[in-house]
């Protein structure tokens, strides 16, 4: 169930000691051919995937905002930065804690996770069950073949395809340091850190299903467990430096 639409009486009546999922993605520029909220759909597609296998889950209204500096001279990337992340972050699971018995929240955008864990960190210290869950997998960094094959999937109308083309294709930890130093427009100039010819819908379909049971084996994993904080990371550290 989504948690706006329902209404306050429902919340306190029906709802009981649920998981409140939180979408964390971003808005950042993903090549010619994607659009900004990629980050923010994948992020959105698991937690309703998460609440469709287990009732006690209720998924929260994205945050469609993150920290994209490594985007900055794209047109149209909106960035709050890791501190404000971390701020809002802290302050939206207080909150949330006080209706929730657990907060999840599910980042699409592997640039959140320093301010993610700062915020879980902090969180957990003051006895508030939190975790986060991060996507892996295995490929392009950014606006590549994964993520335009999750979007054909999720939303083909909103994929430019005829505008797919290669971006940098070396591997991540040999542009690091060029990424961390200038961002991303210094590394490739069309955005893309990969390779998106080639993706498909069935490719994107398969690969959500597979994020998806790590997402409902992760959140099984840990029901019981209330002293562990999450440190899934992507594998997408391609996503966690480029997205």
């Amino acid at each position: 169930m989504r948690l706006a639409d329902l209404t306050w009486p429902q919340v306190a009546g029906e709802v009981g000691p649920a998981v409140l999922a939180v979408p964390l993605g971003s808005t950042e520029q993903h090549g010619p051919h994607l659009p900004h909220s990629v980050d923010t759909d994948i992020a959105v597609a698991l937690c309703e995937g998460l609440a469709d296998r287990r009732p006690d889950v209720v998924v929260a209204p994205p945050l469609p905002f993150g920290a994209s500096g490594e985007h900055a001279g794209f047109p149209g990337t909106l960035s709050i930065g890791t501190e404000a992340l971390t701020h809002v972050l802290v302050e939206l699971a207080r909150s949330a804690t006080d209706t929730f018995r657990r907060v999840l929240f599910v980042s699409g955008h592997g640039g959140n996770g320093e301010g993610l864990r700062a915020a879980v960190t902090q969180l957990r210290a003051e006895g508030r069950d939190v975790r986060f869950f991060e996507p892996r997998w295995t490929g392009d960094a950014h606006a590549g073949r994964a993520e335009t094959s999750l979007m054909l999937h999720l939303d083909p109308r909103r994929v430019r395809l005829e505008l797919a083309e290669p971006g940098n294709s070396a591997p991540l930890p040999e542009i690091l340091p060029l990424l961390r130093a200038q961002g991303i427009r210094a590394a490739s100039a069309n955005g893309i850190l990969g390779n998106p010819v080639g993706a498909s819908a069935e490719e994107g379909r398969a690969l959500l299903a597979r994020l998806t049971d790590d997402l409902v084996a992760f959140v099984e994993r840990t029901s019981d467990d209330v002293a562990a904080i999450a440190t899934t990371s992507s594998d997408a550290t391609a996503e966690g430096v480029a997205s």
